[in-house]
């Protein structure tokens, strides 16, 4: 095997610290060949789904990428903008902003990047470029408040075949969840709380997290779990009743049972409960993207209103706004602890001197 090195490797490179952000990914463009390619190296992840290779193979390639690269175009023609994918420049959006709330700690001992699970910008070629950069010690933030071994899982699953591969393995922090973090937490609050104190509030408050089968629970899945604490700690912070809001899972696939209850069976049954006015948050995404702009958005809100309601309220992700990037930068630093200790000026040129001494060639 050939290990991935540097061709240009500079002994008196100042060291820094790497804070890489990922999250899951999206197509290049809202078309069928670009949706394809990516649905083709998502559904493929055996994270995500679980079912024996050679019949997932025949299923996927025989139908699933046959049928679903054109309706998923379409979908994402809905929510695609003059910036493109809203999940890829809201995740460029949150890594600008934390590395310019890090660097006024860090300085320039620090490096945040971001990259995707699927797609571009991929994890490796992004992780190739910072350690170009001088990156030693790395911190990987996937932005997944709870922990789920299908995206969570997959992502370390993705950084631990790159580094299977690497000459040199920088050190390493992974943060696997922060769905009880108090500075998360007082930011879906306040994010709830600011959107109520513009528009008003609703009948019901719906938490909406993206599902996963329920076999994954019985098997030890932590994510169900994490995503009930998340809605309880934020419902305390809030001063909620049990009765003023839910919890759902959306965006089920396949046959087989998912987490319940179902966040498009619970909007059409509200109606008919006398609940007129809804209004959903997804705490579970930390940024818009198709299955909150296009699935709650549009085709939850339709759901709602044909069934006879009357009022329907997305509440948007935290994306870039200053409480989740201030929310993140803590975590980050509570993470680095110890970390940002890099060689000044002096010190990298000493090294160089030496490395030269005993016959490196830079």
């Amino acid at each position: 095997m050939k290990y991935i090195g540097s061709n240009n490797f500079d002994h008196g490179q100042p060291p820094r610290v790497g804070v890489l952000v990922t999250n899951l990914g999206t197509p290049d463009a809202p078309e069928k060949k670009a949706l394809k390619k990516y649905l083709k190296q998502f559904l493929w992840d055996p994270r995500v789904v679980e079912i024996p290779r050679p019949a997932w193979w025949l299923i996927l390639n025989g139908i699933i990428l046959r049928v679903r690269p054109k309706r998923s175009a379409a979908a994402y023609r809905k929510v695609w903008t003059e910036r493109g994918s809203p999940l890829l420049f809201h995740t460029r959006d949150q890594a600008e902003a934390l590395d310019t709330a890090l660097r006024k700690r860090f300085g320039e001992q620090l490096i945040v990047d971001f990259a995707m699970r699927y797609g571009t910008p991929g994890i490796a070629d992004t992780l190739q470029s910072m350690v170009e950069r001088g990156v030693r010690k790395l911190l990987v933030l996937p932005l997944y408040p709870q922990y789920s071994g299908a995206t969570t899982g997959s992502t370390f699953d993705a950084l631990a075949a790159d580094f299977t591969r690497r000459r040199w393995l920088p050190e390493l922090r992974f943060v696997s969840q922060y769905h009880d973090h108090p500075a998360y937490i007082q930011a879906v609050a306040d994010s709830i709380r600011n959107y109520r104190a513009e528009h008003g509030t609703a009948d019901k408050l719906l938490f909406s997290y993206h599902g996963e089968p329920r076999r994954y629970l019985d098997q030890g899945d932590p994510y169900h779990c994490q995503c009930h604490k998340t809605t309880r700690l934020v419902a305390e912070h809030l001063g909620l009743q049990e009765s003023d809001y839910l919890v759902t899972f959306q965006s089920r696939f396949g046959k087989a049972e998912w987490l319940r209850p179902y966040t498009d069976e619970t909007l059409r049954a509200m109606p008919g409960q006398g609940i007129k006015s809804v209004q959903v948050v997804c705490p579970g995404f930390a940024a818009d993207c198709l299955e909150t702009l296009e699935e709650i958005g549009e085709e939850n809100r339709h759901y709602f209103t044909a069934a006879g309601g009357e009022q329907f309220d997305y509440i948007p992700c935290l994306n870039s706004e200053p409480g989740h990037i201030a929310a993140l930068a803590t975590i980050v630093e509570e993470q680095l602890s110890g970390w940002p200790n890099g060689d000044d000026e002096n010190a990298c040129n000493n090294t160089k001197s030496r490395a030269l001494a005993l016959g490196a060639s830079n």
